[in-house]
């Protein structure tokens, strides 16, 4: 018997607000874009609804115009959700955090607002509140067809028996081991829940050192140091990807080999390893912590329970032994009440570095001529005693005004800044290191040249090569030309750089460098296990 036009239409209503719905709840991203990819996958979180929805009207009637609205704007949230879900993670490479990446999207959003004219910013938000606006119409056209096919008796139990057929094809899938992610889109309730979670431990933990894990002793002097500076530099976004993928390893070639001739024309040595990083794409004072301090900070609730305590840290074990501590942090552009855990003698930020030309973007002042200022504030005339010096060392005063003293020795945490995604503005590098102090050393023009250039937070590869380019440019010429003889430098990748660059499910490993001139030191961590580098 052939079925009536109004039932037909209404099957296909119904069938065509289905389609949609599970399109809109389970398509990928289409790497390394912001846009989404359809993909054939089935979404529990529909038929899920679905379900809640045949319960409802079974309960309390058809749903009124006023609940389907409701319900449309609840499902729009989760395509928006489901959105993030799969899109953030693709482009940093890492899973996301709402509790602490929101404490930083006012900061992004500015940063974002450097590289767009304000026309440009009100037609992107014009353009969110329309996309916003059909995404509504949409999903409320849908939910109201399934709305009125669950309100009828007939298609209540095939509505029911459907949502949860697959339901429960998720959970045996799951139980059984299958790859679920092929059949089905990741769920966007788990995402919340997982949230939530997080959320809940952030604000429930309690501050006490006996909750994180047990540390390093610092319990050895340094006199083999032999009174060197010590300056560790965390190199922004330097990750394991620059020796693994093949692209980068040839685009970067050419400054490791010239990198190379400077340190074997400076008598400096390079031992090396890889090391894994807490964070990804991101969050460098995660990295910065886990070195300073030994503790494993991957989760950012342990990374706020380490500065309510007071375990020892690098900084306050090179001032015990008589070093002048340092935070050169160019990048800082605001109170940081944080830095106290650490107790640096000297903390320089983004306006007292001595930095007067012009700003490139939102970080201000290109790591060449941080390095600059460094050199002349805090290493200029550097005097390093042979090894007589012992632990003589700690008996100096760190601020001593007697000219005849010997010199303080200077233990300084450096993060760069120029390698920032998304990698752009890119400074000219500047082979005079006398100009580079000079207020007028950058023009207008080479500012604007720097501020126009590209950028792309989806194609962001060819920028990321530029910025590595010239971190090698500056950090090759400094150790050739001015860094101290003696110091020894620690070069370590805070994290990979975004899951633009990386691509999906890349590791979370980044190179460290130790480099320096004193063979004993160097043979020591190679008995720990770091390589040698190969000339």
């Amino acid at each position: 018997m052939p079925c009536p036009p109004a039932t037909l239409q209404s099957v296909v209503r119904l069938l065509l607000a289905l389609i949609v719905l599970n399109a809109l709840l389970a398509f990928g991203n289409l790497w390394p874009s912001a846009w989404p990819r359809p993909e054939v996958r089935l979404s529990v979180d529909l038929f899920a609804g679905v379900i809640s929805l045949v319960l409802w009207t079974r309960w309390r009637g058809a749903v009124s115009a006023r609940g389907i609205g409701v319900v449309a704007a609840l499902a729009s949230l989760w395509v928006l959700l489901h959105y993030i879900d799969v899109t953030i993670p693709a482009l940093l490479g890492r899973p996301v955090n709402a509790w602490w990446d929101g404490q930083h999207l006012w900061q992004l959003a500015r940063m974002g607002g450097e590289f767009a004219a304000v026309w440009q910013i009100a037609a992107a938000v014009l353009a969110a509140c329309a996309g916003l606006a059909l995404l509504f119409a949409l999903v409320r056209a849908c939910v109201r067809a399934v709305a009125m096919a669950a309100a009828t008796p007939r298609w209540q139990a095939p509505l029911a028996a459907l949502g949860t057929a697959v339901l429960l094809t998720h959970g045996a899938a799951s139980l059984t081991g299958h790859d679920v992610k092929r059949l089905f889109a990741p769920p966007v309730g788990t995402m919340v829940a997982q949230q939530a979670s997080l959320l809940s431990r952030a604000l429930s933990r309690t501050a006490g050192g006996q909750q994180l894990g047990p540390g390093p002793a610092f319990d050895r002097d340094v006199a083999a140091l032999g009174g060197a500076d010590v300056l560790v530099l965390f190199a922004e976004a330097y990750g394991a990807i620059t020796l693994d993928r093949p692209e980068l390893v040839t685009a970067l070639a050419e400054r490791r080999r010239s990198l190379q001739r400077a340190l074997d024309a400076g008598g400096r040595q390079v031992v090396s390893a890889r090391v894994t990083s807490p964070t990804f794409g991101g969050a460098s004072w995660l990295a910065h912590a886990a070195m300073l301090s030994g503790i494993d900070t991957q989760d950012p609730d342990d990374y706020a329970l380490l500065l309510t305590t007071q375990r020892p840290t690098l900084v306050s074990h090179f001032a015990q032994h008589g070093y002048r501590t340092i935070g050169w942090m160019p990048g800082l552009q605001r109170p940081w009440p944080e830095g106290a855990f650490y107790g640096f003698d000297r903390l320089a930020d983004a306006d007292n570095t001595g930095y007067a030309g012009l700003p490139f973007g939102y970080w201000r002042i290109p790591d060449q001529v941080s390095i600059a200022l460094l050199q002349q504030q805090e290493l200029q005339g550097a005097t390093h005693a042979a090894r007589d010096a012992g632990d003589g060392l700690r008996n100096v005063s760190l601020r001593s005004a007697d000219a005849t003293a010997p010199r303080t020795p200077r233990f300084i945490v450096f993060p760069t800044l120029t390698t920032h995604a998304p990698f752009r503005p890119v400074p000219p590098y500047l082979a005079d290191p006398q100009r580079l102090l000079a207020a007028d050393a950058f023009s207008d023009d080479d500012v604007n040249r720097a501020l126009t250039a590209p950028v792309s937070w989806t194609d962001p590869t060819p920028a990321y090569i530029d910025a590595m380019h010239y971190q090698f440019d500056w950090l090759t010429r400094w150790l050739r030309e001015e860094a101290p003889h003696n110091m020894l430098l620690i070069v370590i990748g805070d994290h990979q750089p975004i899951g633009g660059v990386t691509g999906p499910d890349a590791s979370w490993d980044v190179p460290v460098h130790v480099i320096g001139t004193d063979e004993a030191v160097l043979a020591r961590l190679e008995a720990a296990g770091v390589q040698r580098q190969s000339r």
